[in-house]
């Protein structure tokens, strides 16, 4: 008040004292009062219930509201595929060590108290009748705020380059390459370099190219994030060695990236593209600005664990933290693909920020579904939030399902074979899915179909061809006798996914194709028939051709490049097609970012030789950016600042 008063305009060198005739006993009197007085104004804001307008003014939110329901937007169009590239189970021994230390820092080590207590609390499978599974502390309605167990970590990057088994980029082979395999890799780089100068021209800053049109497009994926194609095309600049546009892209990212934005994310797809971006970029380059901005957006994601159950929904306003069910997903459904897709980079935030948060969350997931019943051993589709119970019996291996099972094998992969129960997760859904969904065509072609509560869809999408690899990976680690039968598995598999290419028009193959009615691996809806620029095809061959070099392999990932030339290649760009089934198709217009982070580095590195992002040293994500394997030789130096 008194400070108030000696600013009152047309009193210039007015005594507040004096004019009050307070001696200066009485004004510290005054000035003690006022200060109880708003002390305890402001301490009553503390005392007033959560439902308070006047709380939630000056108090931060403190979280979604578990049973919030809100409008989500409708059913995706096709191809814009918010819950599914690809998108884990016994009852857990404690988390596998992370990525730096062969003895957890000490948030790890409290996690891994905590994680071992819960499941002793555990005797076994829950009742069905019990709707609501027992979570880790702070896994109810309001869970616990992250817990930063200590002062941020200082990861060695120089040690952890030195202790890989392979250089990131390989040795040199100088003239000893064959020239025509040269020759294949740079046409490819040249293709990466057009997607990216065309993008730099018309969009930087957008989330997409639109190469027809020659502008940007922003989506409703992202919450307001920009520049997708710029985060996912980072590591794929650098393993190009396309050095002026990394850095590029590398300057964009720290000038312009905006990470405080008010608006509703798909959790998984801000998860696989940004934060997995983000970490792959750091762990290439050792640039601080790429761990830092995965760490900050990382914390944003937390907020939509908050759920009785501790399985996240698939929407989140990265600037409130409520987050809520797609509206399209069945009675407010989590969808296995996308809260199955999280443990590979949720880990690698624990382990760069100290914050056993991340991995405490992932870990819970995995509760969650050990504790519940599967039928005939397959995990459905939807899963509520709420009460821990399936939804629907719909059960895919391509979209909706598709990365769960892959990061089951790329979680034990990626703890350098100690993270058991992945693996053991892993073992036992690819046992059900052989016994239950996978089929040979009367033409003898080997598919997997979609299950819907016991009766077979013989259908498979464009997604599910990512299997083939996967099966492949998965073998090279099975039973000596079953390592075959795996490896012939994934063989059959990925013949089945290339036919699906050379069965159209175009040589690309369609979004779904069917195996009924006479029909074998080609579309038979319209609504199938287009293709966004997919990686998963060549993904397979990318695997088979580094797990048995069989030159087929190569071959037909030179034929997706021919094709991609002669139908996608636009003036400014590349672009889906509409229909794969005719040799003059329309296009649609996008130039997915994935095309960037999937597509043309597979196809890179498949005619890499095999020490380029040696599968010794990096697992990649769903959206192929490469995360560092634990081996248990690296000592790296994780030391507190």
């Amino acid at each position: 008040m008194l400070l108030l008063l000696r600013k009152l305009p047309g009193m210039p060198g007015w005594a507040p004292s004096a004019a009050l005739g307070l001696r200066l006993p009485h004004k510290f009197v005054v000035l003690l009062f006022l200060s109880g007085l708003l002390t305890l104004c402001f301490g009553a804001l503390f005392l007033l219930p959560d439902s308070s307008r006047f709380r939630r003014l000056f108090l931060p939110r403190r979280g979604a509201d578990p049973d919030l329901s809100r409008a989500s937007p409708p059913p995706p169009p096709p191809g814009s595929d918010p819950a599914g590239r690809r998108h884990a189970a016994p009852s857990p021994p404690p988390p596998p060590r992370l990525l730096g230390d062969p003895k957890p820092p000490p948030a790890m080590a409290a996690a891994n108290a905590n994680n071992a207590a819960a499941a002793a609390a555990v005797p076994g499978k829950r009742a069905r009748h019990q709707r609501r599974p027992q979570g880790p502390p702070g896994a109810g309605t309001a869970a616990a705020p992250p817990r930063h167990t200590g002062a941020p970590f200082r990861f060695d990057h120089h040690a952890f380059r030195e202790r890989l088994r392979h250089p990131v980029l390989g040795r040199r082979r100088g003239g000893t390459e064959d020239p025509e395999l040269r020759a294949r890799r740079m046409k490819i780089k040249e293709m990466m370099k057009f997607a990216w100068d065309n993008y730099k021209q018309y969009a930087l800053g957008k989330n997409e190219l639109r190469p027809l049109t020659k502008n940007g497009h922003i989506g409703n994926m992202f919450g307001g994030l920009r520049g997708a194609t710029v985060v996912d095309a980072l590591d794929t600049l650098y393993v190009m060695e396309l050095q002026e546009e990394f850095q590029e892209a590398k300057n964009w990212v720290e000038q312009s990236f905006d990470l405080n934005v008010n608006g509703e994310a798909s959790l998984f797809e801000v998860n696989i593209r940004y934060i997995g971006g983000l970490l792959a970029a750091f762990y290439l380059t050792g640039e601080e600005v790429f761990k830092s901005k995965a760490l900050e957006l990382g914390e944003k994601l937390l907020p939509a664990f908050n759920t009785p159950t501790g399985i996240p929904r698939g929407v989140i306003n990265l600037g409130s933290g409520m987050s809520w069910s797609w509206g399209w997903a069945s009675a407010g459904s989590s969808i296995l693909a996308e809260f199955g897709s999280l443990h590979l980079e949720f880990l690698h935030l624990s382990e760069l920020s100290g914050n056993a948060a991340y991995a405490e969350k992932v870990m819970n997931i995995r509760k969650v579904l050990n504790r519940i019943e599967k039928p005939q051993g397959l995990y459905p589709n939807f899963l509520s939030p709420v009460t821990g119970n399936w939804v629907q019996h719909h059960v895919s291996i391509g979209g909706l399902g598709d990365s769960f099972y892959e990061y089951l094998i790329k979680s034990w992969l990626m703890s350098d074979k100690q993270d058991t129960e992945a693996k053991s997760m892993y073992d036992h859904a690819l046992e059900a899915i052989e016994k239950n969904l996978v089929r040979k065509s009367a033409g003898g072609l080997t598919y997997i179909a979609e299950w819907r509560g016991g009766v077979l869809d013989h259908k498979m999408g464009h997604l599910a061809c990512f299997s083939g690899g996967m099966i492949a990976l998965g073998g090279q680690h099975a039973a000596e006798e079953q390592k075959q039968h795996y490896m012939d598995l994934a063989a059959e598999i990925t013949h089945t996914c290339h036919e699906s290419y050379v069965r159209s028009d175009t040589k690309l193959g369609p979004e779904a194709f069917r195996f009924d009615s006479g029909t074998e691996a080609m579309a038979t809806r319209l609504s199938d028939r287009y293709y966004i620029l997919r990686p998963e095809v060549v993904e397979s061959y990318l695997y088979m051709w580094r797990l048995t070099h069989d030159p087929k392999y190569r071959q037909w990932g030179w034929e997706v490049v021919e094709a991609l030339e002669k139908y996608c290649r636009v003036e400014a760009g590349f672009s889906g097609i509409r229909d794969v089934y005719t040799t003059n198709p329309a296009h649609d217009n996008m130039q997915q970012s994935f095309f960037l982070a999937e597509t043309l580095k597979y196809l890179y590195l498949l005619f890499c030789e095999d020490d380029v992002l040696s599968l010794e040293d990096w697992v990649f994500n769903t959206e192929a950016h490469p995360l560092p394997v634990n081996h248990t030789d690296f000592i790296l130096k994780t030391s507190v600042q």
